[in-house]
C-alpha cells in the first residue's frame, strides 16, 4: 500500500529535488504541498517569496498548496500550536508521511522528528546523508533552475544575491560555504526542472538588507536574470 505524502515546501531548491526523488517512488503517493507564510508579509519567511509564486510553482507541479499563516512576531508557542492544529487536519485526511527537504542538520531533524512523535505521521527525509557537493550537481545536471532569494552577507559576498544558481555561481563560492548553502549562507526560488510541466516565468527586482540578511525581490513573469 502506498504511503499518502505531503510534502514541507519552501520553493527553493532543496525542497524542489526531495519532491523530484518522491515523485520517481512508487511507493508513495504524494497528496500536496504545505508551506508556512509570514501573514504580515504573505511571503515565505527565509526565502522571501510571494505567495502567488508559491501558487505558480504548485499549480506547475500539480499539487494542491496549503498555505499555513503564521503572525509576526510569533512566539515558539504560538507557532507549535498553529502547526499543532495542522497536523491534526493531516492526520485526519489519513496522511501518513511528511517529507522535508533537509540535507544533514540533526538539530534540524531532531526538532522534525519530536513535533510529530504521537501524531500518527511520520518525517521523511528523501535527500538525508547525500554528499551536497554531489547533491547540487544532480539537481543542476538535470535541469533545475533556480535563483538566489536570501543570502547571509557574513557568509558570502552581496554580489551572489539574486543570482541564477549554475555552475559558474558554484565555481565562485567560497572554499568554506556549503555548496547547497546548508548552513544558512543562501536561500533560493526554483522556476524550473523535472518536476514542474512548464517554467515559471520570473525577474528580479529590488535588493533590500533586512535584519542582517540581503533578500531579492522575485517577481512573476519576465524573464530570469542569469
Amino acid at each position: 500500500m502506498k504511503q499518502k505524502v505531503l510534502m514541507s515546501w519552501s520553493s527553493g531548491k532543496d525542497s524542489a529535488w526531495a519532491l523530484y526523488k518522491l515523485q520517481q517512488n512508487p511507493a508513495i503517493d504524494l497528496a500536496g504541498l504545505f508551506c508556512t507564510v509570514t501573514k504580515a508579509f504573505d511571503r515565505v519567511a527565509m526565502h522571501g517569496v510571494r505567495v502567488d509564486l508559491l501558487r505558480s510553482q504548485a499549480r506547475s507541479i500539480g499539487l494542491p498548496l496549503e498555505v499555513i499563516e503564521i503572525p509576526h512576531p510569533c512566539s515558539n508557542a504560538e507557532y507549535e500550536a498553529i502547526m499543532g492544529r495542522f497536523v491534526a487536519r493531516a492526520k485526519n485526511d489519513n496522511i501518513d508521511c511528511f517529507a522535508f527537504g533537509d540535507l544533514f542538520l540533526e538539530d534540524v531533524r531532531n526538532y522534525r522528528v519530536e513535533k510529530l512523535e504521537g501524531s500518527g505521521i511520520e518525517a521523511i527525509f528523501p535527500l538525508w546523508g547525500i554528499p551536497t557537493d554531489q547533491l547540487v550537481l544532480e539537481m543542476i545536471n538535470n535541469g533545475l533552475r533556480m535563483v538566489t532569494t536570501c543570502i547571509d552577507p557574513k557568509k558570502i559576498p552581496a554580489a551572489f544575491i539574486g543570482r541564477e544558481f549554475n555552475q559558474e555561481f558554484l565555481d565562485a563560492l567560497p572554499d568554506q560555504v556549503d555548496p547547497c548553502g546548508e548552513n544558512g549562507e543562501f536561500h533560493s526560488f526554483v522556476f524550473a526542472g523535472p518536476m514542474f510541466s512548464e517554467q515559471i516565468e520570473i525577474s528580479v527586482g529590488e535588493i533590500v538588507h533586512r535584519d542582517g540578511y540581503l533578500f531579492a525581490d522575485i517577481l512573476p513573469n519576465s524573464a530570469v536574470r542569469a
